[in-house]
């Protein structure tokens, strides 16, 4: 899952409209493409140390001296490690221009009940479709208890078991700067509950895209959801991490935020798991000569409207590009969030064209992209050639908000590059796995040669003395 948008009204859209779409293109590979990817990884994975000049002068009144947004988490997540409360009290304030109460700062279940009351029938029955979509494909990869038994040849019995158990309590952080996020609220906490999670707690900002937004809150209310709190950014993160005054402490943070929510998720790991550190939204489309251009178009504005959101067009047709950037500049004046759309596909986009179906594959495993659409002929067969993508939507009509909205996978996914290595999050991230193993006496006499010729080889002798003591011909047999 991306980055929350930009903190700005999403109703924004400047007039500049009548200016070219200056989308950079290239040929890959070759030196001007190899650039271009390169430079876009680089932007694509946030380092915290660069901030805008307004950024820098806000940091300098709140803080005294332009610090890094890294050493503006680390000062915050320190403030609330040693104060508690009064620390994310004061942050809220200052950060949120919100001053709230130890009272006010946590919803109420009056507030819950008039939010529900007060939703349209329509988006209540969306939220349980969506719910029961969600839990149907959660529950069917949910992992099981595995138990392995054999008896050695000399008769020894063993049992061997990998047991699942779900996380005791769990913190989400849901954005709410520039609009509200019903979805990631049910793309986190439905997950959690098919694993069988029974405590979650919700962080959302105190705007009236978060923690004021009556669909935020009927939506908690529609999933049994009792614990919000009206905090956001490293504060909120620092909160459910550490536990302060009246937010007990988590032992799992899932769930988008701005840059600082995921610095301020990469400080705390460690004292708690996290999901993953999310960057900007990314989408890697690949098309051939059957793929609509007004389709291509608006899949990648989907993404880029995140701003920041990177989009990526990669195709061997080398006729769809010019077709894709005048599909482009016609759409973008049409959507509310068109102007931002345009910065983002100016500054984290690319129509990129390659030789065949193969270099495309090549070329979308190196971006490794958050998600990656297969808009071909036979998308199948082009997926037997790609590895790396947080989730794969395949065909003319399976566009990424399917995925992002109703299908069941959840829609926390790697960023920058991450899914290389990383998963995007599913109900066995809320499992605790624990090995379990049982030997009797002759199953140990068995293994007992194999454990003192290791423990020697480490010189580690009280391993091999703690086998040695219980076969010891006078050992006393154990009490039953």
């Amino acid at each position: 899952m991306p980055l929350s948008p930009a903190a700005v009204p999403y109703t924004m859209n400047f007039m500049n409209h009548a200016l070219p779409l200056n989308i950079p293109t290239a040929d890959w590979p070759g030196e001007a493409g190899e650039q271009l990817v390169t430079e876009l990884r680089q932007r694509l994975s946030p380092r915290g140390d660069i901030v805008s000049e307004l950024g820098r002068q806000r940091t300098v009144e709140l803080f005294g001296e332009p610090l890094s947004p890294q050493q503006v988490v680390e000062r915050i997540c320190a403030d609330v490690d040693r104060d508690g409360l009064a620390a994310v009290l004061d942050y809220t304030a200052r950060l949120d221009n919100k001053k709230l109460t130890a009272e006010s700062l946590r919803v109420s279940p009056a507030e819950f009940a008039a939010a529900h009351g007060q939703a349209q029938s329509a988006y209540l029955a969306t939220l349980r479709h969506i719910v029961g979509n969600i839990t149907e494909f959660q529950a069917s990869l949910l992992n099981r208890d595995a138990v392995v038994q054999k008896t050695t040849p000399a008769g020894g019995r063993i049992e061997l078991r990998q047991r699942y158990l779900p996380l005791k309590r769990i913190g989400i952080c849901i954005p709410g700067g520039a609009a509200a996020y019903p979805s990631t609220l049910l793309m986190t906490a439905v997950p959690a509950r098919v694993a069988g999670v029974r405590e979650i707690a919700v962080i959302v900002p105190p705007t009236p895209f978060g923690g004021y937004n009556n669909d935020i809150l009927a939506a908690c209310h529609e999933l049994g959801i009792t614990e919000v709190y009206r905090i956001g950014g490293a504060q909120g993160v620092a909160a459910l991490a550490y536990g302060v005054d009246g937010i007990v402490r988590v032992d799992k943070i899932v769930g988008p935020g701005n840059l600082f929510v995921a610095l301020a998720k990469r400080h705390v790991f460690g004292e708690v798991d996290i999901d993953s550190i999310a960057g900007p939204s990314e989408v890697v489309l690949i098309a051939d000569e059957t793929a609509r251009p007004d389709c291509v178009a608006s899949d990648l504005i989907s993404q880029a409207e995140h701003s920041p959101g990177s989009s990526v067009l990669i195709t061997w047709h080398r006729a769809l590009i010019p077709e894709v950037k005048a599909a482009l500049e016609k759409r973008l004046p049409r959507l509310d969030r068109g102007n931002l759309a345009r910065t983002s596909l100016e500054q984290y986009g690319a129509l990129v064209s390659v030789a065949d179906a193969d270099a495309a594959a090549r070329l979308s495993d190196i971006l490794a992209p958050e998600h990656l659409h297969i808009s071909t002929a036979r998308p199948e067969e082009l997926l037997a050639k790609v590895q790396n993508a947080g989730a794969i939507f395949l065909g003319h009509d399976t566009p990424v908000a399917v995925g992002d909205y109703v299908a069941g996978p959840s829609h926390v996914l790697p960023t920058g590059g991450t899914a290389r290595f990383a998963n995007g999050l599913c109900a066995n991230d809320f499992l605790k796995r624990s090995s379990v193993i049982c030997y009797d006496k002759q199953a140990l006499q068995d293994a007992a040669d194999d454990i003192r010729l290791l423990a020697g080889k480490e010189g580690l002798t009280a391993h091999s003395d703690s086998v040695d003591v219980r076969l010891a011909p006078d050992a006393a047999e154990p009490q039953t």
